[in-house]
């Protein structure tokens, strides 16, 4: 390089072994390093083709920028932290979240880093570290408490966030969600309009928001469609899914039981099936059931169910880009977003 930040006519080898660097990138593409600093950064007065041609060789070299090199220049680390509960429902929840997030950042400088954590421990720990190191630029949480002390404590820290449902804490904040409330209710409709009577819920636990959303559905639809609630106090989503096993097939062998089920967890579902066929119930005839999947998988194994998909990818997007406007500056009032419940075609 000459003292202008341009090639000096290949004193540089384009590979060497070492981490590539915007030195590296420089001299491959005949530019300053300054150019390709700004082009990387999506500096407005730099040409497209020049972004495109800086992008492409980035790419193909593997540079990525040196995080620690990032935050002593700009404060920022360009890392955001999807803190993630490992009890998260398993079918593709997890990869189609954190596809999704990916998708956004991956125009972006953005690095997108997994933290998993359980609930069954304090779910405060992780953002406390999170805080106190300064080790990411923006959080996304999920498994949202209705007063959840999570969204207070990055509220009063200043730390741009936003969650995978709503709180009711009376304090504005970016989320993305899907209408559980209305799940539910239609549901229950449906049940109804194929003539069942006694209809049973699978929710999650009392703690979590989306449970008083799903519930104040379900309880709306039990009413006014005139049906009668079956209790399911022995499980929730959360139950481990052989107790949810047993429990179905132990429940269809007794002579109470009921005639429909609603499910808010597509895992779930899948357990409480087993059980109800290993009891000798045939879906369909003695029992329907409904029930919400973030993966396409329920009506493979029993066309009979009638499912709504929740697109967990579309979710992780709406997380991601509001995040970014979040560190942006935007407003978390305008950055609330709730995906409606859609319905596979009817089988009841």
């Amino acid at each position: 390089m000459n003292d202008t930040g341009k090639s000096g006519g290949g004193d540089i080898p384009a590979t060497t072994g070492e981490r590539p660097t915007l030195k590296t990138i420089a001299y491959m593409t005949g530019l300053g390093i300054t150019t390709v600093s700004r082009a990387l950064k999506d500096a407005p007065d730099i040409g497209a083709e020049t972004k495109e041609r800086v992008r492409l060789i980035a790419r193909q070299i593997g540079y990525q920028p040196n995080r620690a090199g990032v935050r002593l220049r700009t404060g920022k680390t360009n890392v955001i932290a999807l803190v993630l509960s490992v009890d998260e429902e398993l079918m593709g929840f997890t990869s189609q979240m954190v596809f999704g997030i990916t998708e956004v950042l991956s125009t972006t400088q953005y690095h997108l880093v997994v933290t998993p954590h359980t609930h069954a421990k304090d779910s405060m720990v992780p953002i406390r570290y999170i805080l106190d190191t300064g080790s990411a630029d923006g959080v996304i949480i999920s498994k949202i408490e209705p007063n959840d002390p999570r969204v207070r404590l990055m509220t009063e820290r200043n730390m741009p966030f936003v969650t995978h449902g709503r709180t009711n804490m009376g304090i504005e904040h970016a989320y993305h969600d899907f209408d559980n409330e209305a799940y539910a209710y239609q549901a229950v409709e449906r049940l109804a309009q194929s003539g069942r009577k006694r209809i049973a819920a699978v929710v999650p636990p009392s703690q979590f928001s989306y449970h008083d959303y799903a519930r104040k559905g379900f309880n709306r639809g039990i009413r006014d469609f005139g049906l009668t609630e079956f209790p399911f106090d022995a499980i929730t989503t959360e139950t481990p899914l052989d107790k949810i096993r047993d429990f179905g097939e132990a429940l269809m062998k007794s002579d109470d039981r009921p005639d429909g089920v609603v499910s808010i967890s597509g895992t779930s579902t899948v357990a409480l099936l087993a059980g109800f066929e290993a009891a000798g119930v045939k879906i369909g005839e003695d029992i329907d059931v409904v029930s919400k999947q973030s993966a396409e998988f329920l009506n493979w194994i029993q066309p009979q169910i009638v499912t709504v998909h929740e697109d967990i990818k579309l979710a992780g997007r709406e997380l991601a880009r509001a995040l970014l406007s979040r560190i942006n500056g935007e407003p978390p009032e305008t950055l609330q977003t709730i995906n409606r419940p859609v319905w596979s075609a009817m089988k009841l």
